[in-house]
C-alpha cells in the first residue's frame, strides 16, 4: 500500500509562540475584526514542485485576506507572473474568492504571523522555523525553491543548516544545494523594490526563467 503524505504541522489561530507577535495579532483583531489576524496558511498543493517563500505577511495583505501575498503590491507582480510562466491559472483579483490556484507552485512565508513594520526577529524566524521544515518534509515532488527576498533565502539556509557564506544571496542565482533541490534567489518584489528600480518586471521574470531552467 502507498503511505499518506504527510501533513505539514501549521500554526494554530492563536498560536502562542512569539509574544510580540501575539500582542500585535490581539491589537489588530481589536482594531479590524473582519480581518484575518491569525497565521496565514500556505497556498498552493503539497504536490507542487516549486516552493516559493517570503519574509512573512504584510499587514494589509495576507494578514486582512488570509492568502500568502494577496491584497497587497507584492502579490500585485507575484501572482501574475506565475500564471505567465504557467504555474498558475484564473485571474488574480486580490482575494481569496478570486478563483486564482496554482499550477505545480506552493507558496509559504518564513515567518506565518504579521511583525510590527514588516520586520520579523531572530527569535520569531527560529519559533517559525519547524513549521517549513515539515512543509517541505511534506512536499513529495520538491524539486525547486524560490527565496522571495533575502530574508527568506537566509531561512531556507538555516532550515537546510547549509553555510550562508557558501550560498550567497544575490538576485537572479541559482544555487544548487546538497540535497538535490535548487535554490532561485530574488529581491523582494515589495513596491518599494519595484519603485526604486530595484527590481523590475523583467528581472523578477528572469529569476523564476532561473528556476525552471535550472529543474527543467
Amino acid at each position: 500500500m502507498t503511505p499518506l503524505p504527510a501533513t505539514p504541522a501549521v500554526p494554530g489561530r492563536d498560536c502562542a509562540l512569539c509574544p510580540r507577535l501575539v500582542e500585535f495579532r490581539t491589537n489588530n483583531r481589536a482594531a479590524w475584526p473582519d480581518w484575518h489576524n491569525a497565521p496565514v496558511s500556505s497556498f498552493g498543493e503539497l504536490s507542487a514542485r516549486y516552493l516559493f517563500i517570503g519574509l512573512a505577511p504584510g499587514l494589509k495583505g495576507a494578514n486582512r485576506t488570509g492568502r500568502p501575498f494577496t491584497g497587497d503590491y507584492a502579490g500585485d507582480l507575484l501572482y501574475p507572473t506565475l500564471a505567465a510562466f504557467g504555474l498558475a491559472q484564473g485571474s488574480y483579483g486580490a482575494r481569496p474568492d478570486d478563483g486564482f490556484v496554482l499550477n505545480g507552485a506552493r507558496i509559504s512565508n518564513a515567518v506565518r504571523c504579521v511583525p510590527p513594520q514588516n520586520k520579523p526577529e531572530r527569535a520569531e524566524f527560529s519559533a517559525c522555523r519547524p513549521f517549513l521544515v515539515s512543509e517541505m518534509e511534506a512536499m513529495p515532488n520538491l524539486r525547486g525553491l524560490f527565496a522571495i527576498g533575502r530574508d527568506a533565502h537566509e531561512a531556507v539556509m538555516t532550515v537546510l543548516g547549509l553555510r550562508k557564506v557558501l550560498y550567497p544571496f544575490a538576485h537572479g542565482t541559482v544555487h544548487q544545494l546538497p540535497n538535490g533541490l535548487v535554490l532561485a534567489d530574488s529581491y523582494h518584489c515589495s513596491r518599494y523594490n519595484t519603485n526604486t528600480g530595484r527590481l523590475t518586471e523583467a528581472m523578477f521574470h528572469q529569476a523564476i526563467r532561473n528556476l525552471l531552467d535550472a529543474t527543467a
